[in-house]
């Protein structure tokens, strides 16, 4: 296992390039409390994002068209603007126009996000039922918000209204994830130690409850391939989760403190998880190996330490989709950009109170949301990979470790694919 602890000279490393702000209104009086923005996320096609702007409110907003808001108008722009308002997207099949902006009323505080589109040809598991209230189409795009109460709810992005109303959790719902085989198989992750499965195709039923984690669940992923999520929480829990038969796989031991957000790479061969210990390991998911180490405090603490309150929790992990770079965010008021085989940060931004991260569809910005609401972007470590690594992700996306291992090639090439080197 390589340790990367961070590099103290920063002549090294290279500030990133702000690309924009979206800043939260303040209202005379506003409470501090419930103005987090605990989760941003890009649509899976890139053409909308989204994130919990405090309280209740959800803002959706054209991706395109903010960027290009940026461009003409500088990098700050408030939230409460009008110039990106454009016309409404048809959901019905019909010719599409233009989306346009939507400001969602929750109800309730809101914890998480997570957007999920429809292919037609993935049914839903639930055979026996034979009529269904909504029949989604191929260009329907849905945006689930995790609450505070325990709900979760679901909207239509184009239209802005709701859809459904799910009603299960007993705690707040902290991190919801779509399967990304189109298939609209949603997972959430709640502070009442469960997760739970949800079929929308089939109305939002819900089809079982995964029960393993002994405190809080804090965020859950997807495999790139659907078939396995990983659930990390309080107590240093890291599960991995068969998603076809629903059966736990493995727990993944190593952190010192809570474990609060995971990601997988984009060909399924990493898993990201970042804790309070100060760390960020990358696992090889299939078999538990810890491949490599991101310290976020110099010297490394000692376990003790580690599992005790300090000003380096690591509070967000992001996968970018070049599958060599990841990002990530803590309490000393950085934000983080690491390559996978560089031991320090290529890129670092400043950025105080922040609690969630992710890339944008394409990986040219990262979004990073903070305590008052507001949302920051920067330009993301750009660089061409090599023939090699692209070899690396498509044979990885279809072959798990144990696979490569019994290739019949040179010694250092396995290790290569196994990204041991």
């Amino acid at each position: 296992m390589a340790s990367f602890p961070p590099r103290v000279n920063e002549k090294e490393i290279v500030r990133s390039r702000t690309i924009g702000e979206l800043l939260a209104p303040a209202a005379p009086f506003d409470k501090k409390c419930g103005r987090e923005n605990w989760t941003v996320a890009f649509a899976p096609d890139g053409s909308y994002f989204a994130w919990s702007q405090g309280h209740r409110t959800v803002k959706l907003v054209p991706w395109s068209q903010c960027l290009q808001n940026f461009l003409l108008h500088g990098t700050k722009n408030v939230t409460n603007s009008s110039s990106l308002r454009l016309p409404r997207q048809n959901s019905d099949g019909g010719q599409k126009n233009k989306p346009r902006e939507h400001i969602i009323d929750c109800g309730d505080i809101v914890w998480s996000l997570a957007f999920g589109s429809s292919v037609p040809e993935k049914q839903s598991r639930c055979v026996n039922i034979e009529w269904h209230r909504f029949r989604f189409g191929q260009d329907q795009l849905l945006l689930a918000t995790g609450l505070n109460n325990g709900r979760i709810k679901i909207w239509d992005v184009y239209t802005g209204k709701l859809l459904l109303n799910l009603v299960d959790h007993t705690e707040v719902v902290r991190d919801l994830t779509f399967a990304p085989d189109g298939s609209l198989i949603l997972v959430s992750a709640s502070r009442d130690k469960t997760l739970r499965v949800w079929d929308l195709k089939d109305d939002g039923n819900m089809m079982k409850v995964l029960r393993g984690h002994q405190n809080w669940v804090y965020s859950c992923a997807f495999s790139p391939d659907s078939s396995v999520l990983c659930s990390v929480g309080a107590s240093k829990a890291v599960f991995l989760w068969n998603m076809d038969k629903y059966t736990m796989i493995r727990k993944l031991e190593g952190h010192h403190h809570d474990v609060v957000a995971c990601d997988f790479s984009p060909d399924g061969a990493l898993l990201a998880t970042a804790s309070y210990d100060t760390r960020v390991y990358i696992w090889d998911p299939h078999n538990g190996d810890i491949l490599m180490e991101f310290g976020h405090l110099f010297p490394p603490p000692t376990p003790i330490f580690a599992g005790g309150a300090n000003d380096r929790w690591v509070r967000s992990v992001s996968f970018s989709h070049d599958g060599l770079h990841i990002a990530s965010l803590a309490d000393d008021k950085m934000v983080r950009f690491w390559r996978i085989d560089e031991d320090y940060p290529v890129q670092v931004a400043p950025l105080s109170n922040g609690l969630c991260c992710a890339f944008s569809t394409d990986g040219s910005v990262l979004a990073a949301g903070t305590h008052d609401g507001s949302v920051y972007f920067w330009a993301t470590p750009r660089q061409v990979p090599s023939l090699q690594h692209l070899c690396r992700m498509s044979i990885r996306r279809v072959m798990p470790t144990q696979e490569v291992q019994e290739l019949p090639v040179p010694s250092k090439l396995l290790e290569f694919l196994s990204y041991r080197i």
